[in-house]
């Protein structure tokens, strides 16, 4: 059985239920072998939110009984598009791992534009990227930014539109839970699921597998 990667969850330091703490033990109890912590943020608590997590992430680091790999992040979330750029900026200033954009959801009224701007800012991933335009994800294929398939209810709904895109122009998906409570978390069953379910088939699935080993590569 091979370890899981997830690189979109949420604690209670923002709309989560877990602790960190929690969080971790119970990804470690289903086979995870790395995830993300990416809270939701923008400029009112990026510094606040890190500071937190690295200090999170080093004891896990320094302890004798690490197993797994874990990241702090952020998902930039309703962000103006013309503050992506400045915020993705001072993600990576303090300390922030890996970078998401909460990307344009058909059941989020989120700002046009958000999914080009986190893209020009060269985010690490787009979440949940909606009804993606072509331009945008070849813009993404150009870039290196990944798009997400979801397992999240209602964002989820697009993971089809999304998948057939990346695949006609060369954009690299990865496959997230966007964890918000325990019944969230990622099986291989719900990873296959979501892909298939998305229109591909199981080469996809094998090279979707190896766009997320890939990112948390370069990631760590």
């Amino acid at each position: 059985m091979d370890g899981l990667i997830d690189l979109h969850m949420h604690t209670f330091f923002s709309d989560g239920v877990l602790l960190p703490s929690e969080l971790v033990q119970r990804a470690r109890s289903v086979n995870y072998k790395a995830m993300a912590l990416t809270d939701h943020a923008d400029n009112s608590n990026i510094e606040s939110l890190l500071t937190k997590y690295n200090k999170f992430v080093k004891a896990i680091k320094d302890s004798t009984d690490n197993d797994i790999i874990v990241l702090p992040g952020v998902e930039l979330t309703h962000v103006a598009p013309s503050l992506i750029d400045s915020c993705t900026k001072f993600c990576r200033k303090f300390g922030a791992k890996i970078v998401a954009c909460h990307g344009q959801t058909v059941v989020e009224p989120v700002p046009q534009g958000t999914n080009k701007a986190a893209i020009l800012a060269g985010v690490d991933f787009l979440a949940h990227p909606g009804l993606i335009t072509e331009a945008d994800v070849k813009l993404a294929a150009e870039k290196g930014v990944y798009l997400e398939l979801t397992l999240r209810k209602g964002h989820s709904l697009t993971n089809g539109h999304v998948a057939k895109l990346a695949k006609k122009f060369g954009a690299k998906l990865i496959v997230n839970t966007d964890f918000h409570s325990p019944d969230d978390l990622m099986s291989i069953e719900k990873r296959r699921n979501v892909v298939i379910g998305a229109g591909l088939d199981e080469s996809d699935l094998k090279k979707i597998m190896s766009n997320s080993e890939q990112l948390l590569a370069k990631l760590t």
